[in-house]
């Protein structure tokens, strides 16, 4: 049982690799939802890339609470001098009190780095000790003075306590698959089974989309782990850097960065390549949440597939939707995934059976008056999304057979 919240002593670390990486996984793994993008080797790799580091806007301040030897509490913390990389927007929050003569910058987020993953984030042995987390990240932050505190995609154990402790909740949309048939509730025997679950027209216009790139003359490889070699990833950087430079901006993540997954992570990561003539073109990396040979994932939670990072070199009609969706579902089917998560927005992903999903942030701001305004906007904000979900879950792609 957690002692008395006086009795955690509380650590700040700098730099993620300071911390004890056994420690922080076992905890990791003890958690609701936990997600490869919350391990220790994923947070430091941010670090030691040059990715998320005070240059980039990302200073480190991990808040850890220790019970004895026993680390009790952790959290990844970021003080931040923007709202870049967290896909949870608030620039017109940092605008209002700019008109009103005050800085909104510096911030807190609880989150991880260019990552709108939904998953546990405040790591702790129980209920008690997340508590406690959440007090102290409120207490640190109102002692130096920071505008706010934002734990970003939080989920269900940490939001709980987060509203207890007088956070406000806000909701977003996000779109997601899952490996079950409407009708059976059993997984999808194959590709052909899950189009048959869908309507006519969804199930024409994905025949339609896959066969132009067919017969475009591209042809798909898949790799896993280890099996993905240094060319592969080398190719995959240039096809994610052109993305990034094709929108006018600098790719969030350096090479080092994928290095080093390569390196520490291999095991969390699919990579699909597109090929015509025997050259490679344009290509898909997608994260698992463990070893896809039919385990279960961490504390027994479900297998999920995670859509990250795509880019080509060459354009051939449809051949983002089929590198980014259908090679991965069919992927997931063949696997045995139980879910495959597509990452923030996207609408146009419906058409693919990707879901909507509500996923919740938590937020505390330190002016009263300023906390009191965002509160009544999201009450607005929260009645618009509510009927956007309403209305989106009336366009299902799926069939309605009686």
């Amino acid at each position: 049982m957690l002692q008395a919240t006086a009795s955690l002593r509380q650590q700040i670390a700098t730099d993620p690799r300071a911390i004890d990486a056994a420690a922080w996984n076992a905890l990791l793994a003890r958690q609701r939802t936990p997600t490869p993008f919350m391990r220790h080797e994923y947070l430091a790799a941010l670090h030691a890339s040059g990715s998320a580091v005070p240059e980039t806007g990302w200073t480190p301040r991990f808040m850890l609470l220790w019970d004895g030897a026993e680390l009790a509490a952790a959290c990844p913390l970021y003080v931040k001098a923007h709202s870049y990389g967290e896909y949870v927007f608030d620039w017109a929050w940092a605008n209002a009190y700019a008109e009103h003569g005050l800085s909104y910058y510096p911030k807190a987020v609880v989150a991880v780095p260019f990552t709108p993953v939904p998953g546990s984030r405040l790591l702790a042995r129980g209920d008690a000790a997340r508590a406690a987390l959440v007090q102290a990240l409120i207490a640190w932050c109102g002692e130096r003075k920071l505008s706010s505190l934002h734990v970003l995609f939080g989920d269900s154990d940490d939001l709980a306590v987060c509203e207890e402790a007088g956070l406000m909740p806000r909701h977003q949309v996000q779109f997601h698959w899952k490996n079950q048939h409407p009708a059976s509730g059993a997984p999808f025997a194959d590709f052909d089974d899950f189009l048959a679950a869908l309507t006519q027209d969804k199930r024409k216009k994905i025949r339609q989309e896959r066969r132009k790139v067919l017969e475009a003359g591209v042809r798909f490889r898949w790799a896993h782990g280890a099996d993905i070699t240094p060319a592969d990833w080398a190719f995959f950087y240039r096809c994610y850097e052109r993305t990034y430079l094709e929108h006018g901006n600098a790719p969030y993540l350096s090479p080092a960065f994928f290095d080093a997954m390569a390196r520490d992570m291999a095991a969390q990561w699919v990579l699909f390549v597109a090929e015509r003539g025997g050259a490679p073109i344009a290509c898909s990396l997608i994260a698992v949440s463990a070893d896809p040979a039919g385990a279960s994932g961490q504390n027994g939670s479900e297998t999920v597939a995670y859509g990250r990072y795509w880019g080509a070199l060459e354009r051939v009609d449809c051949l983002h939707f089929e590198a980014c969706y259908y090679q991965p579902l069919e992927w997931c089917i063949a696997q045995g995934m139980a879910r495959f998560e597509g990452g923030a927005q996207g609408e146009h992903k419906m058409a693919r059976a990707l879901l909507p999903v509500a996923t919740t942030s938590a937020h505390w701001l330190a002016h009263p008056a300023f906390a009191d305004a965002v509160a009544r906007f999201l009450a607005r904000e929260d009645q618009g999304v509510t009927q956007y979900l309403e209305h989106l879950r009336t366009r299902t792609p799926l069939r309605h057979d009686p």
